[in-house]
């Protein structure tokens, strides 16, 4: 398949072509990239002419996926930084909203990205297409009432946390708990000195890894914070080692003149990012999926979280659950730390982090109770789940 992107001759190619079970899927983000890839591979298992198009990044590229638009220039999170992107984001709808009413797919697939998405599928509904939304927008922590628009606009919604499904059941949605895609996906070969040695690091020294996040805005907001923690860390623990996952959603240069400029020496790697995990002692990590990834594999984290003041006053008052971060919300209680907004300063968070160095029996209460997360989670086969859901529905 040629892979087309970007620009507006991809969608009137499209425009007027008709192939049998055209599905068009939406994946806004890094770890909707990465699911939208699983899924798709395990869709095509099934039955391998369906064609695949939309939103998405490199990994749904590699598994078939034509794609649209590029995830990378998607990956926002709060209002005012979604309105500096407003050009991109409003491109990109009209250009599937245009897609379906001129040449309508057999199926419109939704991951997480409720802002964008939810307008998406009430487009969709208009235009007599159907609509599955995998990995449920978190409207359980906030905006409860969008349960009714959700209702409105959802063929089925398939859920990957269990308490989510009875939610939607309430509201009359029809709903599948399908597991966490998670499950599957986390794999971790060894101990930690061998992950250790797989990136050329020193098993015998600390290894702290740093966890900027996927999107844009969240590395200019977040990586300053954590760099400086950084440098504290290595002032307190001369010996101690940096890692750094760069997600598909970035460049090199979105990281390296940073690290560079504080004089951290930082082992970035695109790959393997749970051998990665598995190497680090502890971990420095932005609120996301990635502190479930992080809980799964047992390594002990803070979680930072800081938005503009004006996002954060807002999401402040609409939000109604205790925790921000993921793995705490899926364990019901706060076992790691977060750290938000005015806290999530570098003083904060490399004391944080230096307790769990030095602290044997707070790092493995930690560890304890990050190993009970995995039985909350189902058990595995999300993708291939929901694989056999996109045929249901299409032929429902």
């Amino acid at each position: 398949m040629n892979i087309r992107r970007g620009d507006g001759e991809d969608a009137n190619a499209l425009i007027g072509v008709k192939t049998q079970r055209r599905i068009m899927i939406v994946a806004g983000e890094a770890s909707a990239d990465i699911y939208g890839a699983d899924l798709a591979r395990e869709a095509l298992k099934l039955d391998p002419s369906l064609r695949f198009f939309g939103i998405g990044g490199a990994r749904m590229r590699e598994a078939g996926v034509e794609t649209l638009v590029d995830s990378a220039d998607m990956a926002v999170v709060g209002l005012v930084e979604v309105l500096k992107h407003f050009d991109v984001i409003s491109g990109a709808f009209l250009k599937l909203k245009r897609i379906l009413s001129a040449d309508r797919p057999d199926l419109l697939i939704l991951i997480d990205y409720p802002g964008f998405n939810l307008r998406l599928a009430k487009a969709a509904r208009k235009t007599g297409v159907k609509v599955l939304y995998y990995i449920s927008p978190q409207i359980w922590a906030w905006r409860q009432g969008r349960v009714k628009e959700i209702a409105r606009l959802v063929d089925h919604m398939a859920v990957i946390l269990s308490f989510e499904a009875p939610f939607y059941e309430r509201a009359g949605v029809p709903v599948s708990f399908v597991g966490h895609p998670m499950i599957d996906l986390v794999k971790v070969a060894g101990g930690r000195d061998d992950a250790a040695a797989g990136f050329g690091l020193d098993p015998g020294r600390r290894i702290v890894g740093l966890f900027p996040g996927s999107r844009r805005n969240e590395i200019e907001r977040l990586l300053p914070v954590i760099t400086e923690a950084a440098v504290l860390l290595k002032e307190r623990f001369p010996d101690i080692q940096f890692v750094l996952p760069l997600a598909s959603t970035l460049r090199d240069d979105d990281v390296t003149a940073l690290l560079t400029a504080a004089g951290l020496d930082v082992t970035i790697s695109r790959e393997r990012i749970h051998d990665l995990i598995r190497a680090c002692d502890a971990v420095i990590s932005v609120s996301g999926t990635v502190t479930l990834e992080i809980a799964l594999v047992g390594t002990p984290m803070v979680i930072i979280y800081k938005l503009s003041p004006l996002t954060y006053q807002l999401a402040k008052r609409l939000v109604k659950v205790d925790n921000i971060g993921l793995c705490n919300i899926v364990a019901g209680e706060t076992v790691v730390r977060e750290l938000i907004q005015a806290e999530a300063n570098p003083v904060m968070i490399a004391d944080e982090i230096g307790l769990i160095l030095t602290d044997a029996g707070y790092a493995g209460a930690i560890r304890e109770k990050l190993a009970a997360i995995r039985g909350r989670l189902g058990g595995g086969g999300a993708s291939a789940n929901v694989a056999r859901l996109i045929l249901a529905t299409m032929e429902g």
